[in-house]
């Protein structure tokens, strides 16, 4: 590591004398002496080199090649050697502003390890400060919470954080009404519907089985309303993700990508547990872990209750929880599982609440269409503004 330090005190010019010589006839006069200067790259050339260096950081990052990209950051010295490599450093061409970029590549990363290595670089750098502060953090209380101690703590029935089917509440009730009547109009006017409504029935069963219901998300997420309220949703996973120090591979939004990627529902938020995966494959899971892994999994449902007052979404959730549910052993009981999901979901509502102002930079940053490392600065910047 090169030493930026400088000394204040200057030194005397220093005065050389001849150097006079015994004489006799075994005194050999010495070779003249060369001195050699340490070269100095031409700082054209280090430019060039430089330039060159982050193209090739930039196609790294457009190809999603999170491998390459990572070798290159690391192989980049924190500080710079010399003031003619400063090119790194200057606008345009900023180190830690490239830096982040590095976590558009991890959507398409197969190794999970390799992207917490890229969270686990930038925390090093001091760039994610924030990463993981919640991680040993349980809010102190009860265990046992019950549907009014949820009222209490939250001012909301148990069954407004309850996800909801489609057509049966909130703004996709009203959808569906206006559908109905848009349908009992066109009936009203002679004009018969009922072999097109007798495909389009088909397609949407067709839609839901094979395709989870894909295209009609792809519809209705031209219905601002709905696409707001899977924004709070999937910002809700991603921040309480990245507070619980859980890297985030990408949030999908597109409901294609996600069924391409295997993603249950119209949309996801893609993370990665390291210590949770390491006790699963040595056929154990503990407390500590699992609490982890359930506040990840509510906070989709707990954002949007924080939001909007009820929750609608988050039914793939509490799929995947009680996938994992039937698998401990002793497998939790029903009630248990009640227990377990009111529980996650007030600790995910509070530690949301806490942070809202990061909350809803990342929702903002989510809909303005930006990636994924714009995203976490504008959580970083809110939540560094909050204090």
């Amino acid at each position: 590591m090169a030493s930026s330090s400088s000394s204040s005190s200057s030194l005397a010019p220093l005065s050389l004398s001849p150097l006079h010589l015994p004489t006799s006839s075994k005194t050999r006069p010495f070779p003249p002496q060369t001195l050699i200067l340490p070269s100095v790259r031409p700082p054209h050339r280090s430019r060039v080199k430089a330039l060159r260096e982050w193209r090739e950081y930039e196609d790294a990052v457009r190809d999603k090649d999170l491998a390459r990209a990572l070798r290159f950051l690391k192989t980049l010295e924190v500080p710079m050697a010399s003031p003619v490599d400063s090119v790194s450093y200057s606008p345009g061409w900023a180190r830690p502003e490239r830096d982040w970029e590095v976590l558009d590549t991890c959507l398409n990363a197969d190794d999970m390890r390799l992207v917490g290595s890229a969270y686990q670089f930038l925390q090093d750098r001091g760039l994610l400060p924030n990463f993981g502060k919640c991680k040993s953090i349980v809010l102190e209380g009860p265990r046992d919470v019950t549907p009014t101690m949820l009222k209490e703590a939250t001012g909301l029935e148990a069954s407004k954080l309850a996800p909801k089917k489609w057509g049966l509440s909130g703004s996709s009730r009203i959808a569906l009404l206006a559908f109905l009547g848009g349908v009992s109009f066109l009936l009203s006017q002679g004009i018969d519907l009922r072999p097109n409504l007798a495909v389009v029935l088909a397609l949407a069963t067709a839609d839901a089985i094979f395709l989870g219901g894909s295209c009609l998300a792809q519809v209705l997420c031209f219905w601002p309303p709905y696409k707001r309220r899977v924004l709070v949703h999937e910002a809700g996973h991603l921040l309480t993700a990245y507070l619980m120090g859980c890297p985030i591979r990408g949030v999908i939004l597109d409901p294609f990508v996600a069924l391409q990627m295997g993603i249950q529902g119209q949309a996801g938020t893609q993370f990665w547990d390291e210590k949770m995966e390491n006790e699963l494959a040595e056929g154990r899971l503990s407390s500590t872990a699992f609490d982890r892994y359930c506040m990840i999994l509510f906070a989709g449902i707990a954002a949007e209750a924080l939001v909007y007052g009820e929750a609608e979404g988050g039914e793939n959730d509490e799929n995947m929880f009680r996938s994992l549910c039937v698998l401990l052993r002793p497998p939790l009981t029903v009630s248990q599982m009640s227990n377990r999901a009111r529980w996650s979901v007030l600790q995910s509502y509070n530690l949301l609440k806490w942070h809202k102002n990061a909350h809803r930079a990342a929702v903002k940053a989510l809909e303005s269409g930006h990636s994924l490392s714009v995203v976490i600065r504008r959580i970083e910047e809110a939540i560094s503004s909050s204090r």
